[in-house]
C-alpha cells in the first residue's frame, strides 16, 4: 500500500520532499491502527521501526537519515550537522539543517507540526508547537536557528501541519492564563466555549501563524487539517482521553533536502 500524506503547492519547491502522514498505511494494530510512528507509545517498538521505514521510504529517505527527538514541550532548537548522531533523539522540540539527505521528523497527536525551508539557502526546519513549547517561543527559536545557518528571514517558508482545531480544543482559564503570561499575544486565540461559560476554545494553529508571522518571514501556509475530528486519518490525544483508551498512536512530519 502507497503512503499518503498531506502537502500543500504554495509551499512546493523543487529539490524539497516533505509530508504530513496520517495513521493509515502501516503494520501497527488495534489502538495503533495502524502507521503510528511514536516510540513513546505502547505499541511494539519494532512495528513502530517498520513504520517509520515506510515513511522514510515514501520521502525518499533512508531511514538511518531520518533524524526525531525526545519531545519535551519546549522551545529547544537543535541543529544537524555531519557530524551529528541521527538516532540520538535529543531532548528537544525542533530540529534545522543544511545538511542534504537528511529528513527531520516530528510526531504529533494534536499538537502542530510546523515546517520550514528557505530555499536560497539551502536550509529547512521543522518543529513541534503544543501549547507549552508554542508560549516558550519554539517557533521564533527554530526560525533563528535557521538563520544561524544562514537563512533569511524574507525567504523563508512554513507550513502548519494537521493539528487540533479551535473548536475541537476546549480549554480551562488556567490554562489560558498560563499561555498568556509567556505569551500575551495569544489572547485573539481563546473564544469564549459557547457550551460552558467557564471554558475557552483555543485556536493553536492561529497562534503558530501569529507567531510566524511576527517573524517576518516569507510565507506562512496552513494544511487545515483537524486531528481530532478526523478520526478516520489521525491520531488524536484528546479524541482518545474523551473515549477512554488507553494509548494512542503519533504521526509523523518529515522534510528532507534530497541528496
Amino acid at each position: 500500500m502507497r503512503l499518503s500524506f498531506a502537502t500543500d503547492d504554495r509551499f512546493d519547491h523543487e529539490g524539497l520532499a516533505y509530508g504530513f502522514f496520517g495513521r493509515a498505511g502501516g503494520v501497527s494494530t488495534g489502538l495503533y491502527d495502524s502507521l503510528n510512528c511514536g516510540y513513546g507509545s505502547q505499541d511494539d517498538r519494532a512495528l513502530v521501526s517498520q513504520n517509520r521505514a515506510l515513511v522514510a521510504d515514501a520521502i525518499g529517505c533512508a531511514p538511518e537519515k531520518m533524524a526525531g527527538l525526545y519531545q519535551i514541550h519546549s522551545g529547544d532548537v537543535v541543529t544537524i550537522t555531519k557530524e551529528s548522531d541521527l538516532g540520538a533523539r535529543p531532548k528537544a522540540d525542533g530540529l534545522v539543517t543544511s545538511q542534504r539527505g537528511v529528513g527531520l521528523a516530528i510526531l504529533t497527536a494534536d499538537c502542530t507540526p510546523v515546517l520550514f525551508h528557505a530555499p536560497e539557502a539551502g536550509v529547512i526546519g521543522a518543529c513541534h508547537a503544543g501549547w507549552r513549547g508554542a508560549a516558550q517561543g519554539i517557533i521564533a527559536e527554530t526560525i533563528a536557528a535557521m538563520c544561524a545557518l544562514g537563512a533569511k528571514r524574507q525567504e523563508i517558508k512554513a507550513l502548519i501541519g494537521p493539528t487540533i482545531a479551535q473548536p475541537s480544543y476546549q480549554v480551562g482559564a488556567d490554562m489560558r492564563d498560563e499561555v498568556l503570561r509567556l505569551a500575551p499575544e495569544a489572547a485573539p486565540c481563546f473564544a469564549p466555549d459557547p457550551a460552558d461559560e467557564t471554558k475557552y476554545l483555543f485556536d493553536l494553529p492561529g497562534l503558530v501563524a501569529l507567531q510566524c508571522d511576527a517573524q517576518t518571514i516569507a510565507q506562512t501556509s496552513d494544511v487545515r487539517r483537524d486531528t481530532y475530528d478526523e478520526s478516520q486519518g489521525f491520531f488524536s490525544h484528546r479524541r482518545a482521553t474523551h473515549r477512554q483508551e488507553a494509548d494512542t498512536g503519533r504521526q509523523i512530519s518529515v522534510i528532507m533536502m534530497p541528496q
